[in-house]
């Protein structure tokens, strides 16, 4: 008798502790090293299977927190060009519409409000497809050749801004061209939102670096706060929302570009301080074969 009741205490206790444990208890854990090997085994794969629960539900609340929050701030972004489209209308209807100067501003502002949210819904629905494409389909190509192909478009985006581009030859990497295009022009369009249209300088390079490629967009603008910065690649995340909502921007911009560049299983960050402009830099992992330099196809 003295045995088995040795024997029964552990799993007493297992039982005690697992009637306490439900989904909004899971931090309990059931004891071990209570001197029965086959007991503690159970005990430690029970504790490690709590631990993955603990995790997967906390994961959970994340998501659905995360869901509730871009919700919520895609509401708002969708609602406030909605609002002013709806305003002017109003004003037309009573009786702007005979009034030429005032007709014609309305309009003017209703096209701008709706070129917004096309933009808006644009990226929305880019992010959607890059949430739903967890491998992308890459190819080997030469970046200091997409680069140059983008000049011109990228000096024309500069207006009377100075530009510098500096490309180092030979610089390829497993990319899908079109989204690492859309990298480039989205930090290039940020970089040209925060200088002056007459004094900003705005420097783009392209370099080989640790076994990868490294892009860099510099600026020369106002810099970004220390509360800022940690958030700049959330989404709807605006350090000046004024400024922004000029430009017609939601705040997308910077974490599309962040998503593209983790699609690509490179990194992204930024240096800056407030006052001193900005850099951002992304790192892209090489292609394991070269590229002619001409075709920017695989030299076998």
């Amino acid at each position: 008798m003295p045995v088995i009741n040795k024997t029964l205490a552990p799993l007493s206790r297992m039982v005690d502790t697992a009637e306490q444990i439900d989904a909004g208890n899971l931090d309990r854990r059931f004891p071990t090293r209570q001197g029965q090997v086959e007991i503690d085994s159970l005990a430690d794969s029970c504790n490690g299977m709590l631990e993955r629960l603990e995790a997967s539900f906390a994961a959970e609340i994340e998501t659905k927190e995360q869901m509730r929050r871009f919700i919520a701030d895609a509401s708002h972004e969708l609602r406030t060009p909605l609002t002013s489209i709806n305003g002017f209308l109003e004003i037309l209807l009573r009786g702007a519409v005979n009034q030429p100067e005032q007709l014609d501003k309305s309009l003017k502002s209703m096209y701008s409000e709706s070129q917004r949210l096309t933009k808006l819904v644009h990226d929305l629905l880019l992010l959607t497809r890059l949430d739903r494409q967890p491998h992308p389909v890459l190819t080997e190509a030469a970046l200091d050749r997409v680069l140059k192909d983008m000049e011109e478009q990228l000096r024309i985006l500069a207006g009377k801004r100075k530009l510098d581009l500096t490309v180092e030859e030979n610089v390829a990497a497993k990319i899908d061209t079109d989204q690492i295009k859309q990298v480039v022009l989205n930090l290039f369009q940020n970089a040209v939102q925060h200088t002056d249209a007459f004094q900003g300088e705005i420097q783009v390079s392209l370099v080989k670096k640790d076994q990868g490629a490294e892009l860099a967009v510099r600026d020369n603008g106002p810099g970004i706060s220390e509360t800022n910065l940690p958030h700049i690649f959330e989404r709807f995340y605006r350090s000046d929302s004024s400024r922004t909502r000029k430009y017609g921007g939601a705040g997308l911009g910077l974490s599309i570009t962040k998503s593209i560049v983790d699609l690509h299983g490179g990194h992204i960050w930024v240096d800056s301080r407030e006052g001193a402009g900005s850099t951002f830099h992304v790192w892209l992992p090489a292609c394991s074969k070269r590229l002619n330099p001409e075709s920017g196809t695989n030299i076998e």
